[in-house]
């Protein structure tokens, strides 16, 4: 596991603006363990897309502009892990509620993925990603620029690691997953978080002429969302 006090020490330094990339951010028990608490959450709980299934923790977003979080706390089994790493590295101390109260867990398969988008408004702008599975490429765009079809940037996410976006790179770029079942050009001039990746990954892909085979790989993507409102109803059964 990669020691986490010193946020600025992960920085992708390629990139104009703060972007940061935390390999080995879990044990493998932990990555184990969540693997295998996902596994036990029952099926009516995922929603299925066209492109992926997911989860909203604790519960979608509300209101016109869906922007609105009911109130209430993220399940224990999902914190535990990743909560107090991110106190140590500072995330969210300058959110509104100094943690994240939302978690999008988005599950991908060979072949499925997600256009380029952006975040929103409606949090505020800090994203935590912890990769879990398999890998993942992300491929970032310029806004103005997604009618060349052309990404700017590629980041490569190995199981277990940690990818933190804020500030400009957050408001100011879209980010999105190919739909491919294999990727293809991820060398070291093309990633530009090569060197931070593990010699095993680097040595299969250069091995394999700069391409890789996708597995399942799920995210757990943590936000603060700013505007929360009480439950009309207590629900005495909450999951913790």
């Amino acid at each position: 596991m990669t020691e986490v006090t010193n946020l600025e020490s992960f920085r992708i330094t390629a990139l104009p603006e703060s972007i940061y990339y935390i390999p080995k951010f879990l044990t493998v028990s932990e990555h184990s363990k969540l693997l295998s608490d996902l596994a036990a959450v029952p099926l009516p709980k995922w929603t299925q897309l066209s492109h992926r299934r997911l989860i909203a923790s604790p519960s979608p977003l509300t209101g016109v502009n869906k922007d609105t979080l009911l109130r209430q706390d993220l399940p224990n089994w999902l914190t535990t892990p990743v909560l107090p790493k991110f106190e140590k590295l500072g995330l969210f101390a300058d959110s509104p509620h100094k943690k994240p109260n939302h978690c999008l867990i988005n599950e991908y398969k060979p072949g499925q993925g997600i256009m380029p988008h952006e975040d929103g408004p409606g949090y505020y702008p800090c994203v935590a990603t912890v990769s879990l599975g398999g890998y993942s490429v992300l491929e970032i765009y310029e806004k103005g620029q997604l009618d060349r079809g052309k990404y700017k940037w590629r980041i490569v996410q190995e199981p277990g690691s940690l990818l933190v976006t804020v500030g400009g790179m957050y408001k100011d770029y879209l980010h999105g997953i190919q739909e491919v079942e294999e990727d293809e050009g991820l060398l070291e001039e093309m990633v530009c978080n090569w060197n931070a990746l593990s010699d095993e990954w680097r040595t299969r892909v250069v091995e394999s002429g700069g391409k890789a085979k996708r597995e399942t790989r799920t995210s757990l993507t943590f936000r603060d969302v700013p505007k929360v409102r009480d439950l009309p109803f207590k629900l005495p059964f909450l999951r913790k």
